[in-house]
């Protein structure tokens, strides 16, 4: 997510690597528990599917780029479906700037949780955006996950999914399979592209690279190249680890205060 007129800086093996501010972004990843969040992300991010499930306390990941020599950062926050501490969610909602809502086409309760995020989400930004003036645009897929299983198993029809995003431009429903890796691109695609993104940071269109290569992303490294050879590169990082509770708190609080905000007036609060 973006940062108070920093650079990011991460470090590992022999590579240092320093992302603006503006090019850092979180994508924030919810649903209810067992509707495949933590399949789309591992989608996303390694190209794998696990059969096994393991429900998700809360993961986080980053994933930096270098598309045509510029630096990009994303930070992708895996929340749990169960919600245990709803400050914590309200939280990463206020910090977020792409969201991913998924539910399982094969279960008409996650739906219901989806609509309401959905407008958690609404409410909680609006609220912020009031504070700081910052664009109206919300960058948001709606996700129906297990769209391999059988239709005798579907409990959410397809217009169902298509009305929620129906009066909101920078909202798309995708139906899509983690496990057969069905529309996940695609969805992505979608995503960064209402996000103003880089097309290139989609799964399919970036070279995958790991720690060791990281000297690629080196500015140094394109300087005797010519432009047209130029790439699109992404990278996992191994060591990433979430900012603090209180990070995002004063990320927030900044936010506000930079726009002449008074701390007496009316909070977004977090319980």
């Amino acid at each position: 997510f973006q940062d108070q007129a920093m650079m990011k800086t991460m470090s590992g093996g022999n590579c240092t690597l320093n992302v603006p501010a503006k090019n850092s972004y979180r994508m924030v990843v919810l649903g209810a528990s067992r509707v495949g969040k933590s399949s789309i992300v591992s989608r996303f991010l390694n190209g794998r599917f696990e059969d096994a499930y393991t429900p998700t306390i809360e993961d986080f990941h980053r994933k930096v780029y270098n598309i045509r020599g510029d630096m990009y950062q994303l930070d992708i926050l895996d929340t749990s479906g169960n919600h245990p501490f709803p400050a914590m969610r309200r939280l990463s909602i206020l910090t977020g700037d792409v969201f991913i809502l998924v539910f399982s086409l094969d279960n008409r309760e996650s739906f219901d949780e989806v609509k309401r995020l959905q407008k958690q989400i609404l409410e909680v930004k609006s609220c912020l955006k009031n504070k700081t003036k910052e664009s109206a645009d919300l960058p948001m897929v709606i996700c129906g996950n297990k769209n391999d299983h059988s239709e005798i198993f579907r409990k959410v029809r397809t217009d169902e999914g298509e009305n929620l995003v129906s009066s909101d431009e920078n909202c798309a429903y995708f139906e899509v399979s983690a496990k057969k890796n069905t529309n996940v691109d695609e969805m992505f695609y979608v995503l960064f592209s209402m996000a103003k993104l880089p097309h290139e940071m989609s799964p399919s269109l970036h070279r995958k690279i790991s720690i060791q290569y990281g000297d690629t992303f080196q500015p140094k490294s394109f300087r005797m190249r010519r432009v047209k050879d130029m790439d699109a590169y992404g990278m996992i990082s191994p060591f990433a680890r979430r900012p603090s509770v209180n990070s995002d708190l004063k990320y927030i609080k900044s936010k506000v205060l930079r726009e002449g905000q008074s701390r007496e007036r009316e909070k977004c609060t977090i319980q």
